[in-house]
């Protein structure tokens, strides 16, 4: 008798999952499929192909994938290998509260390539993964001009304050937040551009909206001080070195492959104009996919760099981790972080960290996302390349998710003086 076991088969999205089947001839082949639709029904996809053991058993701890979406032992790539059926779509959950993603898994006794309806799977588990844990709040914001989501955690606190910015996909994103929130932070997803009334486009980045958001984390009596953190990706990235090395209330941030210099957009604070360093769209590249590769726009920068353009990232009073992807196609974000990491030095300061992971590309985020190659941006006529290589983003994944905890934990939480 096949069994699929799955366990747990309810668990928050940055949880790890057991697979394993029983039952199987020995050395049969099999197919374990995975399945997910969005909240707006779009289809993602995923199989490996294995072979049972004289046991009988496919265990997806220590068994290896001979082919299909990834092969060798992933226990969970059945989970970040998930692929649209529609090109360059990405998987975001936008319902962070009240529902999971469902993935269903299918156990077939053959090499299934290809769906059929004729060919029914052996057995079949649902597998719930859910972006908010028991207890967790979450709290519209419109405080003077500050939009966004606020997440709390269950219980009365104060717990550390993180504002979780992201990059020119507009709006407001809560999924990171919200586990973030689960795992016991105050976390604000802000808006900057394209939400409610905020403005449409991004023209400017004015670091006073930025510092209000702060004031505002920092005011919450659940929030724990005496400053808050910032987690930011690509744009929203640069715009966390900024806030770093401009606001005091920023001890510690988090760049996930992002700038250290002022790009396209003039950065405002107060009496200061940073003029941004222009983009050579000219040197464009467009992959075999379709997809465009940015990350040459920059490519003559350090030649003709203008140090009024850099972030003095020596002024930080916080402290920083960059992390970094080497394959990101979108940025030269280990090239940034290195720039400003010398600049830390060359100042005897010594407090920034990089993590630079090989074969990761721009999109790191938590564990088990599924890799994301391309997708499209607001506003972009072609598709951005994000690059990486699946297996070694997800280890990037996984690994980072922890050290970005860690490094919250340590700088966020004051320690007790040890009379």
């Amino acid at each position: 008798m096949f069994q699929l076991i799955v366990t747990p088969s309810t668990a928050l999205a940055d949880e790890p999952v057991t697979i394993r089947v029983t039952g199987l001839p020995p050395s049969q082949i099999v197919t374990l499929k995975a399945t997910l639709k969005d909240e707006k029904e779009n289809l993602f996809q995923s199989r490996a192909f294995y072979k049972a053991s004289e046991a009988g058993e496919v265990d997806l701890e220590w068994a290896s994938a001979l082919g299909g979406d990834y092969i060798g032992v992933h226990p969970m790539g059945l989970f970040w290998s998930l692929k649209p059926k529609t090109a360059f779509r990405r998987l975001i959950k936008k319902d962070v509260m009240n529902s999971p993603f469902y993935i269903t898994l299918d156990l077939y006794d053959s090499v299934s390539l290809n769906d059929s309806a004729t060919i029914q799977p052996k057995a079949s588990q649902m597998v719930q993964r859910w972006f908010s844990g028991p207890g967790v709040q979450r709290k519209q914001i419109r405080e003077g001009r500050v939009r966004g989501v606020l997440f709390l955690p269950p219980g009365d606190g104060p717990f550390p304050g993180i504002i979780d910015l992201f990059g020119r996909i507009g709006g407001v994103v809560e999924f990171r937040a919200s586990l973030l929130a689960s795992r016991g932070f105050v976390v604000l997803a802000l808006a900057y551009f394209a939400y409610e009334d905020l403005p449409n486009k991004l023209l400017e980045v004015d670091l006073e909206y930025f510092e209000d958001a702060a004031n505002f984390l920092l005011a919450h009596p659940k929030v724990q001080r005496p400053g808050i953190g910032v987690i930011s990706v690509s744009k929203g990235a640069e715009i966390g070195l900024a806030m770093a090395c401009y606001l005091k209330q920023v001890v510690a941030t988090v760049c996930i492959n992002g700038s250290s210099v002022v790009l396209d957009l003039p950065l405002r604070y107060k009496d200061l104009v940073v003029t941004p360093i222009r983009l050579g769209l000219e040197r464009t590249q467009v992959h075999v996919s379709g997809a465009a590769r940015f990350r040459y726009l920059t490519d003559d920068l350090w030649n003709k760099l203008n140090p009024q353009s850099m972030l003095p990232v020596e002024k930080a009073q916080g402290w920083i981790l960059f992390i970094v992807g080497e394959n990101d196609e979108c940025l030269d974000s280990r090239g940034y972080a290195e720039r400003a990491m010398q600049q830390l030095q060359s100042h005897g300061r010594s407090r920034g960290r990089m993590l630079a992971y090989p074969g990761a590309g721009h999109l790191i985020e938590p564990p088990y996302s599924p890799f994301c190659l391309a997708s499209w941006n607001p506003g972009v006529e072609r598709p951005f390349l994000w690059g990486g290589d699946p297996a070694d983003h997800a280890a990037a994944q996984d690994h980072s998710w922890g050290e970005i905890q860690k490094f919250f934990r340590q700088h966020l939480i004051p320690t007790r003086s040890k009379l």
